[in-house]
């Protein structure tokens, strides 16, 4: 049987021979698959490189971020680990505080945080030890990151708490400073001081509530603290009275003046004119009768005042 093929005829230009070239038709199938075969393999390792090639340029950008992400965290690990420390040192200056002005006390029912004991042993007050644990225990992932910020979160409105409610007591403190009578209230000399004394005029033992303090008449009598005028007029053997009241309980009077320069309803301070030293009422001579009441009960001035004469 003859074998079927193509003649290939190829006229080459001027006077040169015409050649003639049998092809098997069943090898140039076989030629035509292989190249077709080439050309699909080609086709797949360029398809394949191409993804390659994206793979390897997206772990690249991966590997870039995980680099990034690596150095966030570690600032991160830096931020919260300085303010853990800030928050204990805060704590420690906090319970100082609260040492110094009782506010731990029981008794006060006043403090918001912890006492010294309970830093030691409660687990919800975290520490910087406590954090660096909680670090190695978790491997600093973002999870983790979170619940520690949450963490110093809630701390940091427990102690602004706590400084807040100091702030307060602070505050309660220098209105009560400023609302002791802690100078003198005129400047003189000490006749009669608080205590059992004989009466100039009867000559029994008495009570004397207050202080005696001779200066000359028409002499300065000054607020030894801040306090509002509460009387001021007659009263009996004390002639012309002031009488101031600085809170708390506190109160002082004035006796014997000359002439008041305020009237029931002013707030003075400390320093502020109130009147003269005078001699009305049963007085022997131009002297300041000085009372301290601490809720109502008559108290030695001398207690208070802070500067001698």
């Amino acid at each position: 049987m003859a074998r079927k093929s193509f003649t290939l005829i190829v006229v080459p230009d001027h006077d040169q021979v015409v050649r003639r070239y049998q092809v098997d038709r069943r090898l140039l199938r076989r030629v035509v698959a292989g190249a077709a075969a080439a050309v699909v393999l080609l086709a797949v390792g360029a398809v394949h490189y191409t993804h390659l090639l994206y793979r390897a340029s997206e772990a690249r950008a991966l590997r870039d971020e995980n680099v990034a992400l690596r150095t966030q965290m570690g600032t991160f690990r830096e931020r919260i680990e300085h303010m853990a420390s800030t928050l204990e040192r805060v704590e420690r200056f906090d319970q100082k505080l609260r040492a110094v002005t009782l506010l731990s006390d029981p008794q006060r029912n006043l403090a918001l945080g912890p006492t010294a004991m309970e830093i030691k042993t409660a687990p919800s007050s975290p520490t910087e030890s406590e954090f660096t644990a909680a670090t190695a225990a978790a491997s600093e992932s973002p999870k983790a990151l979170s619940a520690k910020l949450d963490t110093l979160a809630a701390e940091a409105t427990r102690q602004e708490q706590s400084l807040q409610e100091l702030q307060g007591f602070f505050l309660e403190q220098k209105s009560l400073l400023a609302s002791t009578p802690s100078v003198w209230p005129a400047k003189g000399w000490i006749t009669s001081d608080f205590g059992q004394r004989t009466d100039p005029y009867t000559a029994e033992k008495v009570m004397h509530e207050g202080l005696d303090i001779a200066a000359p008449h028409g002499k300065d009598v000054t607020a030894p603290a801040d306090g509002t005028v509460i009387f001021a007029g007659l009263e009996g053997s004390y002639g012309n009275v002031l009488v101031i009241d600085h809170g708390y309980g506190v109160k002082t009077r004035y006796g014997h003046l000359s002439k008041v320069e305020v009237r029931p309803g002013d707030h003075v301070r400390r320093g502020d004119l109130l009147g003269a030293v005078g001699n009305t009422g049963r007085s022997t001579g131009p002297h300041l009768h000085y009372e301290v009441r601490i809720n109502g009960i008559s108290t030695n001035p001398r207690k208070f005042i802070l500067d001698d004469q």
